[in-house]
């Protein structure tokens, strides 16, 4: 399952946005450094209106979205790379997710502590990034020492990763982002992404503002997207407060809330989309009178690869992929109507899944 990370420094609003995103107050939240200690987890449905409409469709009870599981981490503060505040306890939890949430205070509030002593939020990102990336020249370092023989003795593997190592030293000292897709040429990604460098991360930058900024942002955000643009990043507006009083509501009332604050869609919403857009998720369905129930996938994965997200033993077995886009599915009522007017095809090993592909696969074990 994908694991993501909520990150900020102390008294940013992590936990106040944990608490809505798990739609549980099982994350505590309180006005001092430290509040959270412990990760807290919690799995979070990835919203898809497509899916209660084939429910209906397919005359089916059950549907099962995909779904997140979402990481509370302990805020972090300035040298937690050599060990202040949780230090390498801060920087292992965010070892072991796939992409970063951090959560920038946007707010000016005289009774809310900011750890720094104001709130300036290019200022609280600089401070994070600068720590993973001291902790990762720290690892680069271990590393060129481990494989210092290898490379002398001529060994191709160790002379790879050295090149590689070099040149996150140099990337490592603008302390921020690094884009691997960008810096690293083809036969060198599988090896950085099996060093699991924090800097590598993929980052949302979630601005927290005041429920007076929520629709328009200010000033704050006009930096922060700023600089998400120039670092490759994305970045959402939410407020933390609100979100979690409308994980409060029933979907009538959220839908009511939201219509008397001048927004669509609520910040969560938008900030688990820009996750999977972030990492090039796609997601496919398998629909039928038993289940209808959504599947993730990186974008550009083939049918057989996708089938055995389902089980080994499909993707093993694989002969061929029934498809149906889910707009025709919808259009035409009926997978009946859908082969008699054409729009299912058989699919072979080399078809590329599509967002929203209805799928249903043959195979033989």
């Amino acid at each position: 399952m994908l694991r993501t990370g909520i990150v900020g420094l102390p008294n940013v609003g992590k936990s106040t946005l944990f608490n809505a995103l798990t739609n549980a107050r099982n994350a505590q939240s309180a006005n001092y450094p430290f509040c959270t200690i412990e990760p807290n987890i919690g799995v979070v449905e990835v919203p898809d209106e497509r899916l209660e409409i084939l429910k209906n469709l397919c005359k089916t009870d059950t549907v099962i979205p995909t779904a997140i599981e979402f990481v509370d981490i302990a805020g972090l503060v300035k040298g937690a790379s050599k060990g202040e505040g949780l230090g390498n306890q801060f920087l292992q939890n965010i070892r072991e997710v796939d992409a970063i949430i951090q959560v920038v205070r946007c707010f000016d509030d005289e009774n809310t502590i900011h750890v720094e002593g104001k709130v300036d939020p290019i200022n609280d990102i600089e401070t994070i990034n600068t720590e993973l990336a001291l902790a990762d020249m720290a690892s680069v370092e271990r590393r060129q020492t481990r494989i210092a023989k290898a490379v002398k003795s001529g060994d191709k593997d160790a002379a790879l990763e050295d090149k590689i190592l070099k040149k996150m030293t140099e990337l490592l000292s603008e302390c921020t982002f690094i884009d691997i897709n960008k810096h690293f040429e083809e036969d060198e990604i599988p090896v950085v992404k099996m060093m699991n460098f924090l800097s590598t991360k993929p980052v949302i930058y979630c601005a927290n503002v005041s429920e007076f900024d929520l629709k328009d942002g200010n000033a704050y955000t006009e930096r922060v997207k700023e600089y998400a643009d120039t670092h490759g990043a994305e970045m959402v507006i939410i407020t933390a407060k609100i979100e979690e009083e409308l994980a409060e509501l029933d979907k009538d009332e959220a839908a009511e809330y939201l219509k008397d604050l001048g927004i669509e869609d609520s910040g969560i919403n938008r900030m688990i989309k820009s996750v999977y857009h972030l990492l090039k998720l796609r997601t496919y369905i398998t629909a039928g009178e038993k289940e209808v129930r959504a599947w993730t996938i990186t974008a550009g994965t083939k049918a057989p690869q996708a089938a055995g997200v389902i089980h080994t033993d499909f993707e093993k077995g694989f002969i061929r992929a029934e498809v149906t886009p889910y707009k025709d599915f919808v259009e035409l009522g009926s997978y009946t109507a859908c082969k008699e007017k054409g729009v299912t095809r058989l699919e072979g090993k080399d078809y590329v899944m599509q967002d929203g592909d209805i799928v249903h696969f043959r195979f033989a074990v």
